[in-house]
């Protein structure tokens, strides 16, 4: 293992600053995952460790009649040399305050995605030897890279007995809101073929380009849906994210291709969400899917789930984007999101999380965890 130590016992304002002091970009997690295992193995007697590769799984096994699974991701993006951050530097984390309302942050890479929220859980881990449900704590590696190398999905076919839960929480960064469930995403290549000609007798080929540029049109005028699931309001989004064409200056192109990101409603199937794609773009000469992953139902239905809402003290909220309660979701288990931060600071240059958001997130998943 390597000398990275933790101290819980300093609160975890304090844990947020050491967890973004060690560098965890993705594929480079296996020092914190270290010093989390050593964190644990030292002041945790009452967790049951297990680890699987970078991803450490540490349960509670008392006997309660119902189990909490809290989830958080190790890695980080890349650092930015450029990040305008106090002391011009992105590690280790700085201090600074808000230029309008004087809100203390905790500015650097990972503050907000997501080591206060790991920071958030590590402490409680520490701390709950008795908690009212049964907890599974579990951080993993590869959550920012692409979705067959994630540390959780690698662990959930490991050991998939581990992962039964009735209920999950992701830290997810939510300023300090739960955030139900999430979208679904798909990713499709739209082709369109034409047929080649030399550039000064146009008439003699069909522009592959031009076709796809009618297609971007009625692209560019879509108004994507907002729809209603158990309460919470979805906004879906259908995108042209790249395009490729062309063969050289003086040849009307006979191929043009390009990608589309649809973010569904977690209402639809993947199927359905295929099928609204490839509905969309009938006219084109081939629709090839080449990512999909499903949403997930917000999970405020579980029974768990009223008093999780009575404890943060705030209205929920719908995730917009993907997360790893899909996974968790695709087990049967309902699930949330719910961390410091505010997810548009994510992967930001100038990444920062309040520091009164650690606390209260802290404070709220310790009163729901000990009621």
């Amino acid at each position: 293992m390597s000398a990275d130590l933790l101290n819980v016992d300093a609160g975890p304002v304090e844990l947020t600053r050491q967890l973004c002091d060690i560098p965890s970009v993705s594929g480079d997690e296996r020092r914190i995952a270290d010093a989390v295992e050593r964190l644990l193995r030292d002041r945790a007697p009452h967790l049951r460790i297990i680890r699987d590769g970078d991803t450490i799984v540490a349960r509670t096994e008392l006997g309660r009649d119902r189990r909490v699974a809290i989830a958080g991701h190790l890695d980080t993006v890349p650092v930015s040399a450029n990040a305008p951050v106090p002391g011009g530097a992105n590690l280790p984390v700085r201090d600074g305050r808000d230029a309008e309302t004087g809100e203390a942050l905790l500015w650097g890479r990972g503050t907000v995605d997501m080591k206060a929220g790991v920071a958030v859980q590590l402490a409680l881990a520490v701390e709950l030897a008795d908690p009212a449900v049964d907890l599974s704590w579990v951080w993993y590696d590869h959550e920012e890279v692409a979705s067959e190398l994630s540390g959780l999905g690698r662990a959930m076919r490991h050991h998939p007995a581990l992962f039964e839960a009735d209920f999950a929480i992701l830290g997810e960064p939510s300023n300090g809101t739960i955030e139900g469930g999430c979208n679904g995403t798909l990713r499709a290549r739209v082709v369109l073929r034409g047929r080649r000609a030399h550039s000064a007798r146009a008439w003699m080929g069909r522009n592959a380009i031009h076709r796809a540029g009618e297609l971007l049109e009625r692209l560019a005028r879509h108004e994507p849906e907002r729809i209603v699931v158990d309460g919470l309001e979805y906004r879906e989004g259908l995108n042209a994210v790249s395009i490729e064409g062309g063969v050289a200056g003086n040849v009307i192109p006979d191929h043009c291709a390009f990608e589309v990101n649809y973010r569904f409603a977690p209402s639809r199937s993947v199927e359905q969400a295929e099928a609204v794609v490839r509905a969309f773009f009938a006219d084109a000469d081939e629709v090839r899917i080449v990512d999909r992953a499903p949403g997930a139902r917000p999970g405020l239905d579980a029974p768990l789930a009223r008093g999780f809402v009575d404890a943060v003290g705030r209205e929920p909220a719908a995730k917009l984007g993907w997360t790893d309660v899909a996974r968790f979701s695709a087990l049967g288990v309902p699930a949330v999101n719910f961390g410091p931060g505010d997810p548009l600071l994510a992967h930001a240059d100038d990444e920062r999380v309040p520091v009164a958001q650690i606390v209260d997130s802290h404070a709220a998943l310790k009163a729901w965890l000990t009621r």
